[in-house]
C-alpha cells in the first residue's frame, strides 16, 4: 500500500502566546487520535507552531485504509427458528445488518453475519479526522467573526491540505484547502507555495518563517545565551518565558539592552519581575546572582536598523523601572512596622479577625515554636509581628510577587536582625511542591507558625476543604508543616504546637475535638508523600497507629520499619505480632505488669523471657535515641525464640496464674516492637 508525507496547516490571527504550545501539542495529539480511529498507519506525528499558524506533519501516511472483514453474532438457532419459521429475532438481526435473511449465516449455533469492507481512502477521511481534531482543542473561550457561524480562538484565514504532492479536497472552517500559506506578516507580506510536507519548513523558511516551534525555541535559547555570556553574564531563562517568547514570533532576532544603572538601587526582583512579566524580556545577571543593566528582548524582526529597536525597548522599560523606584523609595520613608495600623483594618477572615491579628498571632507562635526547635524565641516573635507588614505597602500593592520578599528588603533598611528580616521572605516557604524551605530557624520558626495559625483558624470556624476546592490552600499548608519539619531535622512537638494556635485563638473557634482534626488532617498528607517515596502504605500505618507527636519522629520510625521488611525476619515477626496483639486483645484475664519467673516451666517460655530482657536492656537506649532501625534489627534476634514459644507453649494453660504469666510475656514481648512501630499491621 502506497504511502506520503501529510501537511495541515490552518492559519490564523495571531495566536495566544501562552497556550499556542499547548494548541500545537493537542492538535498532533488529536490528529493521531484520529487516524488511528480510521485504521490508517502512519510513521510519526509531529506539530508546528508559530504565532500565526498552527501545523502538523505526519510522516508515511497511508493513502488507504486496509479491506477489514466484520462479523456480527445474532440470537441462537432455537430463538431464530420456530417451527421452521423465522421468528422477530431472525428479521430484526438481518435488518440490523442491512441484508435479506437468506444472506444470514445459519449453519452454526448462533445467527452469524460476515462482511468484508472495503478500506476507505484516506483523502475521504482525513478531512473529518482534522475537523475533529480542532474541535477537540483545549480552547475555554472561542470566538466567531464576520457573519460565520463557525468558531475558533481565532480568526481563521487560509488552509493548507496536502497528502503527498496532492490538495486534500475539503473545507474545514469556512476555508477550502489548498497549498497556498502566508510569509512573515512584515518581511514576506505574501502567498507561499507549499510543494509538499517535506518542503514545508523551507518554503516558509524562504519567507522568513520558522515554523517549527521547537527549532525556534532552541534558536533563541542558543542566541540569548551568547549575548549574555558576551556581556559577562548569565541569561534568566524561565521555560514558562521562553514558551512564550517563542510563541510571539516567527523570525527570533535577539537583542541587548540596557538601563540606567541607578535603577540597580530597587530589589531585582521587581525589576526582574517586571521585565519578564510585563516586556517579556530575559534578564541578565553577573557571577554572584547580581542583576546587571541589561536585558535581551527578542524582536520578530530582522531590521536594517536594530539600534531603532533597541532604543524603543529601552524607552518602554524605563517607566516601568521608574514605578518600582518610586514605590520602593515611598515605602523606605515608613517604618516597616508602622504599616501593621493598616493592615489591621485588612480582614484575614471574617470570623477570625485582621490580618494584624495573625501576625500578633504567628508571633506568639513563632515564639513558642522557636524555643523547640532551638531557635531564638524573642527574634521569631519579632519577625512574626514583621511577618505580614509588607502586604500594606506600595511595592506589593504594585508587584504582589514580592510579598515577602519587599518585607526583607524594608526590615535590612531599618535595621532589624538578617535572620529577621530572612524570615519575612522565608514564612512563604516552600512556595510549592518541592519549591526551597526556609534556611534559618527564625524562618523555619514563622513558616510553621503561619501555616498552623491558617489551619486551626479555618478548621476551627468549619471551612474544611472538599474534594477539589481548598480555597485557604490548607493541604499546601499541612505539606508545607511537614516538609520543614522533616527535611530540616527540626523536632517539634506538633500536638502541643497545635494545642498553642488554638489557646491563642481564643474564642474565636470552636475548640472541642479541633486539635485532633487538625492533627489527622496533617499527618494524613504523609501518607501520600511516602507513596510517592514508594514505602508500602502498610509501613506508613505501622507507625500512625502510635501517633507520633513529632513529624520527625514519624519520620524516623517510617524509615527504621521500612529497612525492617528487608530483613529476613521481618514476616515471621510480623505475623507472630499480629498473632500476639489478638491473643491480648482477647485475653480473659488480668495481665500481670511482670513476668513471675516462677511460673516459667516450659523451657521455650524461659528462653523467651530471657530474649525479652536481653532485648529490653540492648533495645532501651536505642530507642530512646530514636536509633529504631537498630532497635528493629536488634529485635529481629528474637524470631527463633518466638517462633520456638509458639511451637511448644499453650498459651491459655489451665492453670490461670500460668496463664496470666503468659500473657505478661507477650504483653512485654510486643511492648518492645511498639517502641518503634505496630509491626502487626505489615502482615
Amino acid at each position: 500500500m502506497s504511502a506520503y508525507d501529510f501537511l495541515v496547516e490552518l492559519g490564523t490571527e495571531e495566536l495566544p502566546p501562552k497556550a499556542l504550545k499547548t494548541l500545537g501539542q493537542a492538535f498532533a495529539a488529536g490528529v493521531e487520535k484520529g487516524l488511528k480511529a480510521a485504521g490508517l498507519t502512519y510513521s510519526q506525528t509531529r506539530f508546528l507552531a508559530a504565532p500565526r499558524r498552527l501545523a502538523v506533519i505526519v510522516e508515511q501516511l497511508a493513502s488507504q485504509q486496509p479491506d477489514r472483514t466484520v462479523n456480527l453474532d445474532g440470537p441462537p438457532l432455537a430463538a431464530a427458528f420456530k417451527d421452521g419459521e423465522p421468528t422477530q429475532a431472525a428479521l430484526g438481526f438481518a435488518r440490523k445488518c442491512g441484508v435479506e435473511l437468506s444472506e444470514i449465516d445459519t449453519s452454526g449455533p448462533k445467527l452469524r453475519f460476515s462482511q468484508e469492507i472495503a478500506g476507505q481512502a484516506a483523502s475521504s477521511l482525513l478531512p473529518g479526522i482534522v475537523e475533529q481534531a480542532l474541535a477537540d482543542l483545549p480552547i475555554p473561550k472561542r470566538m466567531r467573526w464576520g457573519a460565520r457561524k463557525e468558531e475558533f480562538v481565532r480568526p481563521v484565514q487560509w488552509l493548507v491540505m496536502l497528502h503527498g504532492n496532492d490538495v486534500v479536497d475539503c473545507t474545514v472552517l469556512a476555508h477550502k484547502a489548498g497549498r497556498t500559506s502566508r510569509g512573515h506578516r512584515f518581511h514576506a507580506d505574501q502567498d507561499v507555495t507549499i510543494g509538499n510536507a517535506a518542503s514545508y519548513a523551507s518554503d516558509l523558511r524562504a519567507a522568513y518563517v520558522v515554523a517549527d516551534f521547537a527549532e525556534r525555541r532552541a534558536a533563541i535559547q542558543a542566541r540569548v545565551e551568547q549575548l549574555a555570556a558576551e556581556q559577562g553574564g548569565t541569561a534568566i531563562v524561565p521555560e514558562s518565558l521562553l514558551d512564550e517568547v517563542t510563541a510571539l514570533v516567527e523570525w527570533p532576532v535577539p537583542l541587548v539592552c540596557s538601563f540606567e544603572e541607578r535603577f540597580l538601587a530597587v530589589p531585582q526582583e521587581a525589576l526582574i519581575t517586571t521585565m519578564q512579566d510585563n516586556q517579556k524580556y530575559f534578564c541578565l545577571v553577573d557571577g554572584n546572582g547580581k542583576l546587571l543593566p541589561r536585558f535581551i528582548t527578542v524582536a520578530n524582526i530582522e531590521s536594517k536598523d536594530p539600534a531603532q529597536i533597541i532604543a524603543g525597548n529601552e524607552k518602554v522599560v524605563r517607566p516601568r523601572l521608574s514605578d518600582a523606584e518610586f514605590f520602593f523609595n515611598q515605602d523606605k520613608k515608613h517604618a516597616l512596622e508602622s504599616f501593621n495600623q493598616r493592615l489591621a483594618n485588612v480582614v484575614f477572615q471574617a470570623q477570625l479577625g485582621s490580618v494584624f491579628n495573625k501576625a500578633e498571632r504567628v508571633a506568639a507562635l513563632a515564639a513558642f515554636i522557636a524555643t523547640q526547635i532551638g531557635g531564638d524565641a524573642e527574634r521569631a516573635a519579632r519577625a512574626g509581628l514583621l511577618s505580614k507588614c509588607d502586604l500594606a505597602t506600595e511595592m506589593v500593592g504594585e508587584f504582589p510577587e514580592m510579598q515577602g520578599i519587599a518585607g526583607y528588603y524594608y526590615a535590612l533598611h531599618g535595621g532589624e536582625a538578617e535572620d529577621v528580616a530572612h524570615a519575612l521572605n522565608e514564612q512563604y516557604m516552600p512556595r510549592g511542591a518541592g519549591a526551597e524551605l526556609p534556611q534559618t530557624l527564625t524562618g523555619a520558626a514563622v513558616a510553621v507558625a503561619d501555616k498552623l495559625d491558617t489551619l486551626v483558624g479555618i478548621f476551627g470556624i468549619g471551612m474544611l476543604p472538599t474534594g477539589s476546592k481548598d480555597p485557604y490552600a490548607l493541604r499546601r499548608a499541612a505539606l508545607g508543616v511537614l516538609r520543614i519539619l522533616i527535611e530540616k531535622q527540626l523536632d517539634l512537638d506538633l500536638v502541643a504546637a497545635v494545642a498553642k494556635a488554638i489557646e491563642l485563638y481564643a474564642d474565636k473557634v470552636k475548640a472541642d475535638g479541633l486539635a485532633a482534626q487538625v492533627l489527622d488532617f496533617i499527618f494524613d498528607r504523609l501518607r501520600a508523600r511516602y507513596e510517592d517515596e514508594g514505602i508500602d502504605v502498610a509501613v506508613y500505618q505501622a507507625v500512625r497507629a502510635l501517633s507520633p507527636a513529632a513529624p520527625l519522629d514519624f519520620d524516623q520510625r517510617v524509615q527504621a520499619v521500612q529497612a525492617f521488611r528487608a530483613l529476613p525476619e521481618a514476616e515471621a515477626l510480623a505475623a507472630a505480632n499480629k498473632r500476639v496483639s489478638n491473643l491480648l486483645a482477647k485475653a480473659d484475664v488480668a495481665v500481670p505488669q511482670s513476668i513471675d519467673g516462677a511460673l516459667l516451666s516450659e523451657s521455650a517460655e524461659q528462653a523467651l523471657a530471657e530474649a525479652i530482657q536481653t532485648a529490653q536492656a540492648q533495645v532501651a537506649p536505642l530507642a530512646a535515641a530514636r536509633d529504631y532501625r537498630a532497635a528493629l534489627t536488634q529485635l529481629a534476634s528474637l524470631r527463633a525464640p518466638v517462633d520456638a514459644f509458639f511451637e511448644q507453649v499453650l498459651v491459655n494453660a489451665d492453670d490461670a496464674a500460668v496463664k496470666a504469666n503468659r500473657y505478661a510475656l507477650l504483653a512485654q514481648l510486643r511492648g518492645l516492637f511498639l517502641g518503634a512501630a505496630d509491626i502487626s499491621l505489615l502482615g
